[in-house]
């Protein structure tokens, strides 16, 4: 790390501990949301890393973004997920807004005084998202939305949803991407989903019924939105991998430290080596998918975004997750698997990032499909 990110895995330590660690326990139980914490991130600087300056952002890189929300992730994925995925919404309006629509939109959302979402998702549309059946019909002066998004990250407490809608024609060219903002007639949210983990980020329908947008909220134009969509999980690929890796390295965290004060016939059990090979194995692993999430931002922070490589990033950090958490409940045993220690709520939250963002299943799909392109180009 350089002296920059240095300073930043140290103030967000520090912030962290102060604020978001004492309420974990508590909120992932009561599925609590704390606006305040938000805020107050944002206040920091770290809710608009990677936007310009001139639009309140931080103007920071891909790489020290992921250095920040892999410290988060540490004492909470739900603050980190929600931090990235409006980090997304702001870099889809960066990328490929209006200038009024930058200046409309992003201040609040840099400052982490709102928060954005993004409605790609519908039940007959997650990895093939050229399938999506939500509408909008042109109308004078803007277009008519009708339709549901599901799982929608922050929903009901987000203010700008960037929602994809059809447009024209069956798949990926008849999509357009549209701002719609919290209050406007005709958009409503469902229940709040009851979920395995991610407990203190709320998770919702967005629904439109006869659902006004006008023409002005378009990004780009007319069937431009999967390449608006595809563009976000593309960085999305990188961010959710950095939550990964916080998340593992804390897994990991928590069971060296136990296994060095839980003592079993006479020793400490960490000089047990079936226990060693399993946390050697665990930090190997996520370092490995450190570096990888890290090179997949320089590439991208260097102007030659790699999707194969930012796909491995993700498979890898996520696929981490999944098994070092897993690993760890094992390693505390009985009380891993109680709520007395965070492993289990750690174990719990790991399984969806290998869903969110694209599907691992989807990602060796990318990978592969990258594969061929380069063999028979050579």
């Amino acid at each position: 790390m350089n002296e920059l990110q240095v300073e930043l895995k140290s103030q967000l330590e520090k912030f962290c501990l102060a604020k978001i660690e004492p309420h974990m326990e508590h909120d992932d139980e009561v599925e609590e949301f704390r606006m305040d914490i938000f805020t107050d991130l944002g206040n920091l600087g770290f809710c608009g890393m990677t936007i310009p300056e001139t639009y309140g952002g931080a103007g920071l890189s891909y790489q020290d973004c992921a250095v920040a929300l892999e410290e988060i992730a540490k004492y909470s994925v739900s603050y980190s997920v929600t931090v990235s995925v409006s980090t997304m919404v702001q870099a889809i309006i960066n990328d490929f807004g209006t200038e009024k629509q930058k200046t409309t939109f992003l201040p609040a959302l840099t400052a982490g005084q709102e928060i954005g979402a993004f409605c790609l998702s519908e039940s007959s549309a997650g990895s093939d998202a050229g399938a999506l059946k939500t509408t909008a019909k042109k109308t004078e002066g803007g277009y008519i939305l009708n339709g549901t998004k599901m799982w929608i990250t922050s929903g009901g407490i987000a203010k700008t949803y960037i929602v994809m809608a059809r447009t024209g024609e069956a798949g990926s060219k008849g999509i357009t991407a549209f701002i719609v903002r919290d209050g406007t007639p005709g958009l409503s949210f469902g229940k709040k989903e009851k979920k395995m983990g991610w407990r203190a980020s709320p998770t919702r329908e967005v629904i439109f019924e006869n659902c006004f947008v006008p023409e002005e909220n378009i990004l780009i134009g007319e069937g431009q939105g999967f390449k608006v969509a595809m563009a976000a999980l593309d960085k999305g690929r990188i961010t959710i991998g950095a939550v990964a890796v916080g998340l593992s390295q804390r897994a990991l965290d928590e069971s060296v430290k136990y296994s060095l004060t839980r003592h079993q016939f006479n020793h400490a059990i960490f000089e047990f080596q079936g226990l060693q090979f399993m946390m050697a194995d665990m930090a190997c692993e996520i370092e490995a998918s450190r570096l990888l999430v890290q090179e997949a931002a320089r590439l991208y922070d260097s102007g030659k975004p790699n999707q194969k490589i930012a796909s491995f990033a993700k498979l890898k950090a996520t696929d981490t997750a999944m098994k070092v958490t897993t690993d760890a409940v094992q390693i505390l045993g009985g009380v891993g698997y109680t709520r007395e220690y965070p492993l289990e709520r750690f174990m719990r939250d790991a399984k969806v990032l290998q869903i969110v963002e694209g599907t691992n299943q989807v990602q060796r799909v990318v990978i592969a499909r990258q594969l061929k392109k380069e063999y028979q180009t050579h």
